[in-house]
C-alpha cells in the first residue's frame, strides 16, 4: 500500500535529493517548506548550499508538469508541492500559535481527514528530523519518523578499530619472540587491514600484547611506532597506543580519531604531526583546522584582521601548542609559531579551493561536518599528505547533524 510522506524543511536541508528516497510511495512538499527554503538560500554555508540545490531540483522537475498538480517522479512515485489542504482550524485550539512546524502538522492532518474518506484510504507520514515536530504529530494521531537515509553508519556499534581476542599462553609467547602469529591461527583470518588486536591470555587475563593486522591480513603484527613520548607527550593507554601508532605510519594517509572530550585525541595528533614535520622532515608543513561551529549562541563580529577574529575559534588549538612548547604566554608561542614557518592553524572557511601536498593534515572537531564537507576537504589532500580527523560525536554542535550522519562516522 502506498504511503503519502510530508518532509519538512530540515529533511531536505540535510539532504537535498531526499525528494527520490521514498521510492513507490507519493511525497508532499508544504508551501511553507518553500518559505523556509526561500530564507536559508542565501546563507553562505551547507545549509544555504543545500537550500539552492533544492530550487534547483524541483525547478528541473517543473519540466515534467506543475508542481502543484503533482508530477511522476519514477515509475511509483508521485511528488507534488501542496498548496491545499493548508487550514489551520483542525489544530488551532491546542496549537493557537501558527509556527511553520505547526502549519505542516496541520496540513498532514487535513490530508489524513481527507484520506479517511476513501474506501483505500493511503497513510499519511511526517517525516522530520525535529523531535518535537514527531512528538506533536504523533499526539494527533498522525505517523512520524526520523530521516534515516542519510545515517552513515545503521546502529550504535561504530566500529573502534579495536578488538579483543582470547589467545593460548603459547601462542602469545610465540607472538612476543617471533612475532609472525598468522590471523588463521587466531580465527580472526578475513579482518581488515590496520585493525587492531588485544591479545589476553586465557590463563592470566592480566597478561596481554597490542597486535596490528597487517596490510595484506595475513599477519597479526607487533606496534612498529610504540615509543616513549613524542614531544613531550606520552601514550598513557591501550586507546593511545593505538592512535600513536597509526599517527606515525606513513603508509596510512587517512585516519579518524574518535573519542570522548579529554582523551588527547587533538594533542597526540598535533604531537605527531610535529615530529614528522619537524623531526623527520617526512611533511612540509603541519595544518591543523577546524570548522567555525559555536557552542550555544554564537559571539557574533569580531574586531581586527583575519588571524585575531579566527584567534577565539582556534584557541583550542593554540592551547595544546602551548602545552607542546610549554609557553605560558601568547606572544611566546606567536614568536615561536612565526620563527618556524611550518605550523599553519586555520579555519576550513578557507580551504576549498585550496591544494595541499606534502602537508600533514589535522581536522579538529570534525564531528560538526557533513558528510559532504568531509568529501570536499578529502580532495583537496594533495600527494603524500596525511589527514587525520578527530572529533567527538557526542559533542555535536551542528543543527542538522547527529551521531548517525555526521561527517566523522563516514566509512566509505
Amino acid at each position: 500500500m502506498k504511503n503519502i510522506y510530508v518532509l519538512d524543511t530540515n529533511v531536505l536541508l540535510q539532504d537535498p535529493y531526499a525528494l527520490f528516497s521514498f521510492k513507490d510511495h507519493d511525497v508532499i512538499i508544504p508551501a511553507v517548506v518553500l518559505e523556509e527554503l526561500d530564507g536559508k538560500k542565501k546563507n553562505m554555508d551547507e545549509l544555504g548550499k543545500n537550500a539552492r540545490e533544492v530550487a534547483r531540483i524541483l525547478d528541473k522537475l517543473r519540466d515534467k508538469g506543475p508542481l502543484h498538480k503533482g508530477i511522476t517522479v519514477s515509475k511509483n512515485s508521485h511528488l507534488r508541492v501542496e498548496l491545499n489542504h493548508s487550514s489551520y482550524q483542525a489544530v488551532k485550539e491546542t496549537l493557537p500559535l501558527a509556527t511553520n512546524d505547526n502549519r505542516i502538522i496541520a496540513l498532514a492532518l487535513n490530508l489524513q481527514t481527507e484520506q479517511n474518506t476513501y474506501d483505500e484510504p493511503k497513510r499519511v507520514i511526517v517525516v522530520s528530523k525535529d523531535a518535537l515536530v514527531r512528538i506533536k504529530s504523533e499526539a494527533f494521531g498522525i505517523e512520524a519518523e526520523d530521516f534515516l537515509f542519510d545515517r552513515v553508519i545503521a546502529h550504535d556499534d561504530l566500529f573502534k578499530g579495536y578488538r579483543q581476542l582470547d589467545v593460548d599462553p603459547q601462542l602469545l609467547e610465540r607472538f612476543y619472540q617471533l612475532g609472525d602469529v598468522k590471523t588463521r591461527d587466531v580465527g580472526v583470518e578475513g579482518a581488515e587491514p590496520n585493525t587492531f588486536f588485544i591479545l589476553k591470555n586465557t590463563v592470566k587475563p592480566s597478561v596481554s600484547g597490542l597486535a596490528k593486522v597487517s596490510e595484506d591480513g595475513r599477519m597479526l603484527a607487533p606496534l612498529r611506532f610504540e615509543r616513549e613520548h613524542i614531544w613531550g607527550v606520552k601514550p598513557r593507554n591501550v586507546q593511545q597506543k593505538m592512535a600513536v601508532e597509526l599517527l606515525l605510519d606513513p603508509s596510512i594517509a587517512l585516519i579518524t580519531l574518535a573519542g570522548k572530550a579529554g582523551t588527547g585525541k587533538t594533542l597526540l595528533s598535533i604531537a605527531a604531526g610535529l615530529y614528522q614535520t619537524e623531526d623527520l622532515a617526512r611533511y612540509n608543513k603541519l595544518l591543523v583546522a577546524r570548522p567555525v561551529v559555536p557552542m550555544g549562541k554564537d559571539i557574533g563580529y569580531l574586531p581586527g584582521e583575519k588571524e585575531e577574529k579566527l584567534r577565539p575559534w582556534m584557541q583550542p588549538i593554540y592551547d595544546n601548542l602551548e602545552y607542546l612548547f610549554n609557553t605560558n604566554k601568547q606572544e611566546e608561542l606567536d614568536h615561536i609559531l612565526a620563527g618556524m614557518g611550518s605550523i599553519q592553524v586555520e579555519a576550513l572557511t578557507y580551504i576549498r579551493g585550496r591544494s595541499l601536498p606534502g602537508q600533514f593534515i589535522i581536522i579538529d572537531e570534525a564531528q560538526n561536518l557533513t558528510k559532504h564537507e568531509v568529501k570536499t576537504i578529502l580532495t583537496r589532500v594533495g600527494e603524500n599528505s596525511k589527514i587525520v580527523l578527530v572529533g567527538d560525536p557526542e559533542q555535536i554542535d551542528h543543527p542538522y547533524l547527529d551521531a548517525y550522519n555526521n561527517g566523522l562516522n563516514v566509512r566509505d
